[in-house]
């Protein structure tokens, strides 16, 4: 069995859909599959550390000078900027993962979906969205990060994060955790069957099946 590229799959989603929990579920549901490894695309960004986020493994934190030397530098694949901070991709790090066979995970905006789906055509973008304002409204109150002023600043850009998802290739509602975790499941494996990825995995079974040579006793 031939190694093959790993496939990209781009994850957005308004903030506090659920995006980053489900992403991690689906590491950890991967984390022993030695056949079909993956990996969280770790972004850059200017943001302060939350509670718990540990720099090279949740985001590279920089400053924003270095930041802007890094997009004069061309290293990003897309960057944007967010709530007073700027987010941006490594084109390498992408790259890199992908021709080791890894499948990655890649946690952005719309803004930079779009700007990666235009570079690397066959990425799969997925958004996901909550069941309703509510629950949207809940979960930021609940997992108690923001402020009052900074959920009510989340709700107005959510509307607008969410008028995209017809740019998506895939929708997935959060309205029942273990469901859309089984939903994006499907979409990765629905991937990794594709003929293009299959005939390049298993070229060798395929020149045998069609030699002509008789099966051995």
């Amino acid at each position: 069995m031939s190694k093959t590229p790993g496939n990209l799959f781009i994850l957005a989603a308004p903030s506090g859909a659920g995006k980053s929990s489900l992403i991690k579920a689906l590491i950890e549901r991967y984390k022993e599959d030695t056949q079909h490894p993956v990996q969280v695309s770790v972004s850059h960004t200017t943001r302060k550390p939350r509670p718990g986020e540990v720099h090279g493994v949740h985001y590279h934190f920089v400053d924003e000078s270095t930041f802007k030397k890094l997009i004069e530098e061309d290293v990003f694949f897309e960057w944007a900027e967010a709530f007073g901070n700027y987010y941006g991709t490594s084109k390498q790090t992408i790259a890199d993962t992908l021709q080791h066979g890894i499948d990655v995970f890649l946690d952005i905006e719309w803004q930079g979906a779009r700007q990666v789906k235009s570079q690397i055509p066959d990425a799969r973008t997925i958004f996901i969205a909550p069941p309703s304002k509510k629950a949207l409204h809940e979960r930021l109150t609940n997992r108690q990060q923001d402020s009052a002023e900074e959920i009510a600043r989340r709700m107005e850009k959510a509307e607008s994060e969410i008028s995209h998802y017809h740019e998506f290739d895939f929708i997935v509602i959060n309205d029942d955790f273990d469901q859309a975790l089984r939903e994006i499941d499907a979409i990765v494996i629905s991937q990794r069957l594709r003929k293009a990825k299959q005939v390049i995995r298993y070229k060798a079974l395929f020149d045998d099946l069609l030699s002509g040579n008789k099966p051995q006793p």
